[in-house]
């Protein structure tokens, strides 16, 4: 599999909110820094967390990608990310930041090992 493939599918289980495919995009050892600040380490640590959020029917995210480059058994993809949803309160909002999503292949398959998600 090519790492744009591995990319729209890991972008498109986000965008479906499907846990079973965005985890199989992720490798057990990933990481992943919260829009907060937190830091999940672990498979089983990021897939409690997208449990949640993947149940919050109130999200919508939008990505473009600024820039993609793969080398050997690497690769990451910077996007830009429109991401709107409701504060506590019910008020609508809206980010707009980067993010990075940095891949490795393991056997034959590219998983995601560290997602930089900081609101600015």
């Amino acid at each position: 599999m090519e790492f744009s493939q591995a990319l729209d599918a890991h972008l498109k289980a986000i965008e479906a909110r499907d846990l079973e495919a965005y985890l199989a995009t992720v490798h057990q050892d990933a990481s992943v820094i919260l829009p907060n600040g937190t830091l999940l380490r672990g498979k089983e640590a990021i897939a409690e967390f997208h449990t949640a959020w993947f149940g919050d029917p109130d999200w919508s995210l939008r990505a473009e990608t600024v820039r993609v480059e793969a080398a050997g058994e690497a690769a990451f993809a910077l996007l830009s990310v429109e991401y709107d949803d409701l504060d506590p309160e019910g008020k609508p909002y809206q980010k707009v930041y980067y993010l990075t999503l940095y891949f490795t292949r393991a056997d034959g398959r590219w998983l995601l090992v560290h997602d930089q998600n900081t609101f600015c």
